[in-house]
């Protein structure tokens, strides 16, 4: 316990970090996957190839690679930190497969309710928000969960471009102490405070979701 002790000052700040990130692109790629999931299910061709092209391309590519093309490439022409970086490519990366999770949900949708709704006088953003996507959201509660567990574990990323995250300051603390046992027994166990809560959150949902059904 004296290394957390002498180091808390430190952890906290990439807890705080971390937090921040995670809470940033759960927003952001939940807004971005919808949006786009919405996208691949509309009869427009181009909308609909828009939507596929995204998904594939964030899908396909491996987070670092992301991550690095915002601090190196990007970054020359917008200014942006590592965190900023980090947090730009959490949000994308993540957002592809919550728009498959959330085109999943739309699917299982009965068509009859979005085509009633349209007949009512609904457009069709606002059969979309009014009518599926509540439905839509509650079939893919699992799914989504896991995504928002993996997003706050792939905050990790951040260390990779000194992002000041939990993992970026644990590095520090182990090159200082040359504890690497202890420091990333600690850094674990920061992460739990954050992965556990939300995982019982959302089993909770899903319970509840099941007793109103």
């Amino acid at each position: 316990m004296t290394l957390l002790e002498d180091h808390f000052s430190v952890f906290a700040q990439g807890f705080g970090h971390t937090l921040l990130a995670s809470i940033i692109a759960l927003i952001g790629s939940l807004v971005l996957g919808t949006f786009f999931a919405i996208l691949q299910v509309t009869k427009s061709k181009w909308a609909r190839g828009l939507g596929n092209v995204y998904v594939q391309i964030f899908r396909n590519i491996p987070l670092l690679i992301i991550t690095l093309f915002f601090y190196l490439a990007v970054a020359k022409v917008i200014k942006m930190t590592g965190f900023t970086a980090g947090t730009v490519a959490l949000t994308l990366y993540t957002s592809a497969f919550i728009a498959e999770s959330v085109r999943a949900g739309i699917l299982s949708v009965d068509p009859g309710q979005m085509e009633g709704a349209r007949a009512n006088g609904l457009s069709f953003a606002q059969a979309m928000r009014v009518i599926v996507l509540p439905q839509a959201f509650r079939v893919a509660i699992p799914s989504l969960g896991n995504q928002f567990i993996n997003l706050v574990k792939n905050s990790s990323i951040l260390a990779f471009v000194g992002g000041l995250d939990l993992m970026y300051q644990g590095n520090l603390v182990a090159a200082n102490t040359f504890d690497t046992f202890a420091t990333y027994i600690i850094v674990g166990a920061f992460y739990l405070i954050i992965t556990l809560p939300l995982s019982y959150y959302i089993q909770y949902l899903e319970r509840q979701l099941k007793q109103k059904a």
